[in-house]
């Protein structure tokens, strides 16, 4: 009963803050924040961080860091396992360790349709102290450092042109067979995904609002091709985007959100007027 009752409380206290912080979603941190940077400089005390880690986060990720709370079995997608340090929300290449700053992002941002959620109100040393108690988890960051954080271009504009790109980028990177043709999340391939831990995965749905899982901005989408979600079947594709594509493709995105930005009304104006030019998006656009 006692185990019963601590599981419940642990959950509405992690759902309470789901709720707190929802209005403040549209300001979700990333790594160039100055308050992610700052908290960054800190030195982080790894036994400091434990007390925190059993406050704060022991109940989704257990007290092993393997990902198996006693919540877990409650929770879709499963809470991170610390011990393979493998991370989804990186600026660095795929298949390398994330850097501080993209840790410390990911607490404070928490991870948009998952029991994850913003961590906004932990001091800056709370953040480092946390950081330091979960490198203990995977010898990994005994062995190896962090990636070198991948480059970003400056964003070309956001014309017709572009948009149109990006949207035959789409059909041809075959984005679709996940995501779907209306970036709903229900491509052909949707209900066949697992993660490295077999299980179960969803594909984004851009429909369902302006955030995306490891950010909210346009440049946060672009280092998502970059860097890929390592983890999951969303792979790399630095080798595939060359030049503006990648800014085309964040282009045609956005407007599968519900966005009224001037590019995403002129794009629908657009198509209003010259829709039928369109090939379809999916297999019959092939």
């Amino acid at each position: 009963m006692r185990r019963n009752v601590r599981r419940m409380a642990l959950l509405a206290g992690a759902f309470g803050l789901v709720s707190a912080t929802t209005a403040t979603a549209g300001r979700a941190q990333d790594p160039d924040d100055p308050a992610v940077q700052y908290a960054a400089t800190l030195h982080g005390n790894a036994a400091q961080g434990k007390h925190e880690y059993d406050r704060y986060c022991v109940g989704c990720h257990g007290g092993q860091g393997d990902g198996q709370g006693e919540n877990a079995q409650w929770i879709d997608p499963k809470p991170r396992d610390f011990t393979a340090a493998v991370f989804k929300c990186r600026s660095t290449p795929s298949g390398t360790l994330p850097t501080d700053l993209d840790l410390i992002a990911s607490i404070r941002r928490g991870l948009v349709n998952s029991n994850m959620p913003q961590w906004r109100p932990v001091v800056p040393q709370t953040d480092a102290d946390l950081l330091a108690y979960i490198k203990g988890f995977s010898p990994r960051w005994k062995t190896e450092k962090a990636g070198t954080p991948i480059d970003i271009p400056a964003e070309s504009p956001a014309t017709i042109e572009s948009i149109q790109h990006g949207r035959e980028l789409f059909q041809k990177m075959e984005c679709w067979k996940c995501h779907g043709p209306a970036g709903h999340g229900d491509g052909p391939s949707a209900s066949t995904l697992t993660d490295s831990k077999d299980n179960p995965i969803r594909p984004y749905n851009f429909s369902t609002g302006t955030r995306f899982k490891c950010g909210t901005s346009n440049k946060d989408l672009y280092r998502i091709f970059e860097t890929g979600v390592d983890g999951t079947p969303m792979p790399s594709f630095a080798d595939n985007l060359k030049g503006n594509d990648g800014w085309d493709l964040v282009h045609f995105l956005r407007t599968l959100q519900p966005i009224d930005s001037p590019s995403n009304l002129a794009w629908r104006d657009w198509v209003a007027k010259n829709g039928s030019q369109l090939k379809p998006i999916g297999p019959e656009g092939q």
